[in-house]
């Protein structure tokens, strides 16, 4: 009864901690960044940081504009992976 106890207990933990509330960072283009709301939460942005650099970040949004039919225009495609580039893309080997 204790271990069921403690494994409710963890999973409310859990639970808990997953909603929280992501904000990005503040520098140039988080503006434009906003725009990805209006398809989906932030947390794909915190999701995918790891694997994507500039290159990726453009063919992601580009994806989402070109596939889904983001409402995003095309002039702010760069200012949008330059921003996630910059401030969650993925480490550069050096």
């Amino acid at each position: 009864m204790r271990a069921l106890a403690l494994v409710l207990a963890l999973a409310a933990g859990a639970a808990l901690a997953q909603e929280e509330k992501v904000v990005l960072k503040d520098a140039p283009g988080r503006d434009k960044a906003m725009q990805c709301l209006a398809c989906h939460s932030l947390d794909y942005i915190q999701m995918n940081s790891r694997f994507l650099d500039k290159a990726g970040w453009t063919a992601s949004v580009n994806k989402m504009i070109n596939a889904f039919g983001a409402p995003i225009p095309k002039e702010d495609v760069d200012a949008i992976a330059t921003y996630l580039a910059e401030n969650y893309g993925k480490p550069s080997a050096k």
